[in-house]
């Protein structure tokens, strides 16, 4: 007679040295790890403390309130959100075209075009921080909001390549040549056809692009001109310590907003599917 899985399960353990750790012990510790930080800044948000100390001596939203009186603080973040939108929608649509020309054509280098599509994911972004910012200085591009979202474009075009990717192999070819045969062109087909039915993963690579571009610093700071963006400005600010109780309270917004998008982006993908 064979125990239940769930039995079997609770007693695994894996190997730490000499030793030997529940998985159940060895997820929870990893779980602490990676979110008592996160807690913790959670929390220095409501404190009416202005150093990161434990001994808090009470609680306050000033610092919340605080956020929207600050110019300098604001700018940053709508700069962000333009960035966003414009290295979100040039990513997606470039990840749609790749995605489109890999499944949909059949041509000579098609793996080369997937290989480019996702070498930023595997390359650091400072070195193409490094890369772009000689770039723009050999072809003489003053840097602004434009550059920084031609940067993020780069780093989230493999986000929206592969969602979309993913999404039209699963579309059957025999909806696009039923249109084609009634008469529609391509192009017209791809409007009326395929652009209706991607549109849930549209939407979810353009805000999973998003995200990448908003939480970028590293690109941002090389390619930034007068304009900065909020990681920027928070990372600049980091160094005044009268200023730490709001940017924590900024970068707990921050969080909190790239969190419940990430959730959007994975509902509309998943219900997709």
């Amino acid at each position: 007679m064979t125990a239940p899985a769930g039995a079997r399960g609770a007693g695994r353990a894996i190997g730490v040295g000499r030793t030997r750790v529940p998985l159940g012990l060895a997820y929870v510790l990893m779980i602490v790890f990676l979110y008592l930080p996160i807690a913790v800044l959670f929390v220095f948000s409501f404190s009416t403390n202005t150093t990161l100390r434990f001994a808090i001596q009470g609680y306050t939203l000033d610092w919340y309130a605080a956020i929207f009186e600050n110019e300098q603080l604001l700018t940053a973040a709508r700069n962000s959100l333009v960035v966003g939108f414009l290295a979100a929608t040039v990513a997606t649509s470039l990840g749609l075209a790749v995605g489109i020309a890999v499944v949909r054509f059949r041509f000579a280098g098609r793996g080369l075009l997937i290989a480019l599509a996702g070498a930023p994911l595997v390359v650091p972004f400072i070195m193409l921080a490094v890369a772009l910012f000689l770039l723009f200085n050999l072809l003489d591009v003053p840097r602004s909001m434009f550059t920084i979202a031609a940067g993020h474009s780069v780093i989230a075009l493999p986000y929206a390549t592969l969602i979309l990717l993913s999404r039209l192999v699963g579309l059957d070819p025999a909806i696009e040549d039923a249109a084609m045969d009634l008469g529609a062109s391509y192009p017209t087909t791809l409007r009326r056809v395929v652009l209706p039915l991607l549109g849930p993963s549209l939407l979810s690579a353009w805000l999973t692009c998003f995200i990448v571009s908003f939480d970028e610093v590293a690109l941002a700071i090389f390619l930034a001109g007068g304009d900065q963006t909020f990681p920027v400005f928070l990372y600049g600010q980091l160094r005044f310590a009268q200023t730490l109780p709001v940017m924590i309270a900024m970068a707990v917004l921050l969080m909190l907003g790239t969190v419940t998008l990430t959730l959007i982006a994975f509902l509309i993908r998943s219900r997709s599917e």
